[in-house]
């Protein structure tokens, strides 16, 4: 019967025969664990082709030395010392005014919901990063002094 399938319909079979598999085998490698590991990945899993903390840093200080086209590379910034009523939307008014705000991000607690005093900004361009950073560290946000510096991997 198999004789009177399209090549694209034979394409489409063997691709889901080879997920089934891939799950099955996924599933047998975590019953071979024990409870309570973690999976394992790589940052490149998660980030993709995200540059490494130093390269970034590197980049945000010697411009000059990045290709034209990694323009659209993002900075991440830490923001801390936020006040209790500072919002999403007031870190991406304060930011927007320096570029273009991929992401805003206030921390909060998980169990009580309440802000944490700290948060991340993303911006689009990381050249737009030290003008910021120049202009708000030590700014004046919702009658709090905030701290903003370029954001680094926890070290765990």
């Amino acid at each position: 019967m198999s004789s009177n399938y399209s090549p694209g319909k034979r394409k489409r079979e063997m691709d889901l025969a080879k997920k089934a598999q891939d799950k099955a085998q996924k599933r047998a490698q975590r019953r071979d664990r024990p409870p309570g590991q973690p999976e394992f990945v790589s940052a490149d899993d998660v980030q993709g082709n995200m540059p490494s903390i130093e390269e970034a840093m590197r980049n945000i200080e010697n411009p000059s030395a990045v290709p034209r086209s990694a323009a659209s590379i993002v900075a991440r910034l830490f923001v801390g010392s936020l006040s209790e009523e500072t919002t999403e939307a007031d870190l991406r008014e304060a930011f927007g005014q320096f570029g273009p705000v991929a992401d805003a991000v206030v921390m909060v607690d998980r169990n009580t919901r309440a802000p944490r005093g700290f948060g991340f900004v993303t911006m689009a361009d990381r050249r737009d990063a030290p003008k910021a950073i120049a202009a708000l560290n030590g700014a004046d946000i919702k009658g709090r002094n905030i701290v903003v510096t370029v954001a680094t991997e926890r070290q765990r």
